[in-house]
């Protein structure tokens, strides 16, 4: 019985904000932030809250500490409308943290992963394969303990009928050492964006990067900021999608990770992949007319509407 049109498997951390900062950090010295701002955190989150939002029918399945950043994120999802049955909580490592520093138009984050870092497939329940129609990995390199164990857990995927998305996401430690190769056929869709995707195949175009990973690959949609983006099927000619471009955009936070929760909405109730890609960019032009990575999802209607009316989508 799939209780669940998706579980997202991925990071949980809190994030705090500050703004409006006098000056750049130095050590030894001390400086002041004159807004701050504690939230729940992590790309997988925010792909959880706004799918949510979309009308699947969600839960989590990540690891947090025993503690009080643990108790915001369980409470923020749950707010969300995700089901939070499957969160792992235990006392041995602290809920993980990031703080943004915000300059202007950029940012610099320092993150403790804690306990997102630490859970393996041996932590999670069983149900999780059994009760998904879909289940969604993202942000394996924050979490090496899913990263290990990340074949195994694409298996049970498969032996129960689940399909199954990917959006490895930024590799803090650069290193890049995926082994895409054997991964990448495990998938129904591989969700990187474009410098992404060119840093793990470690190709200098994106065309030589899509070229590479062709033959191994089911199904891919690769994000491409304001370019749009495109899908990639198996014995298929890849489709390029225009971006739906806001021209008063207030933030881009967790534009990609919206993008992934329409597409991935879509494909759980049935669309095809074209209807998912054509959603996804709706979607993800949609997160941009508001603060945060989950403020315009309020529900499907609401955001649908700003999309036909903001961006012309159909």
């Amino acid at each position: 019985m799939k209780n669940f049109d998706i579980i997202a498997l991925g990071e949980l951390n809190v994030d705090l904000i500050l703004n409006q900062i006098e000056g750049e950090p130095e050590v030894g010295k001390e400086k002041f932030a004159k807004q701050m701002t504690l939230t729940l955190g992590s790309s997988t989150a925010i792909f959880a809250a706004n799918a949510a939002a979309l009308g699947a029918k969600v839960a989590f399945c990540g690891m947090i500490g025993d503690d009080s950043f643990g108790d915001l994120v369980e409470t923020s999802l749950q707010k969300k409308g995700v089901d939070t049955r499957f969160l792992i909580r235990q006392n041995k490592y602290a809920t993980g943290a990031t703080i943004c520093m915000s300059y202007d138009e950029d940012r610099a984050n320092l993150t403790y992963q804690g306990a997102m870092d630490y859970m393996s497939l041996d932590d999670i329940d069983p149900e999780v394969f059994k009760a998904a129609k879909h289940i969604h990995i993202s942000s394996i390199y924050m979490q090496s303990g899913v990263k290990r164990d990340l074949m195994k857990i694409l298996e049970l995927c498969k032996q129960n009928g689940v399909t199954v998305s990917l959006d490895s996401q930024w590799d803090p430690a650069e290193k890049w050492d995926l082994n895409w190769k054997q991964v990448l056929p495990m998938l129904t869709v591989f969700m990187p964006n474009e410098t992404e995707l060119k840093f793990l195949t470690r190709c200098e175009t994106l065309e030589e990067a899509i070229e590479t990973i062709r033959p191994y690959t089911n199904a891919a949609v690769i994000k491409c900021g304001s370019k749009g983006s495109i899908l990639m099927r198996k014995g298929q000619p890849d489709r390029k999608q225009a971006a739906l471009l806001n021209k008063n955009v207030v933030d881009c936070i967790g534009a990609g990770d919206s993008f992934n929760s329409g597409f991935i909405a879509r494909l759980a109730a049935g669309d095809d992949l074209v209807r998912c890609q054509e959603y996804g960019n709706m979607t993800g032009a949609v997160n941009t007319t508001a603060a945060g990575g989950t403020t315009a999802f309020t529900c499907r209607e609401d955001v649908e509407k700003i999309g036909r009316e903001r961006f012309g989508w159909q």
